[in-house]
């Protein structure tokens, strides 16, 4: 991933990219939950989880996850929480995934960044705690 031409955040061996959207009623103890699934999800080869092979994770916050498209062509974004609220979450996520000893790779909040995947699958989950 990089923003303004500088890569800030990689893994270079299979591992998770984690979209994390944030919406208004998320809370601390959800990221929590939110890591302690994404660290035990058996879903790469061989039925292994993150935490059975020690894969690293790369976390970005993606606030448009929370598009609502249902009108018209312009998609809002008030399902998603504002950024002084969004960020604390992203950053809790992280820790908790760090305090299960995870191997943790992120993006820069608010930044426009670009992503490159290679995905192997391709599988795409969503986890709605």
């Amino acid at each position: 991933m990089t923003v303004d031409g500088r890569v800030t955040g990689a893994i270079d061996e299979p591992g998770l990219l984690v979209l994390v959207g944030v919406t208004h009623d998320d809370t601390p103890e959800k990221a929590v939950k939110l890591a302690a699934k994404l660290w035990g999800l058996r879903i790469l080869e061989g039925e292994k989880s993150c935490s059975d092979v020690g894969a690293p994770l790369l976390v970005i916050s993606q606030f448009t996850l929370y598009a609502d498209t249902s009108r018209g062509r312009r998609p809002t974004w008030q399902g998603a929480a504002p950024g002084p609220v969004a960020e604390p979450l992203v950053e809790a996520v992280v820790a908790a995934l760090h305090d299960l000893g995870a191997r943790v790779e992120t993006g820069v909040f608010g930044a426009q960044m670009k992503v490159a995947l290679v995905n192997d699958g391709p599988v795409t989950i969503i986890l709605d705690l």
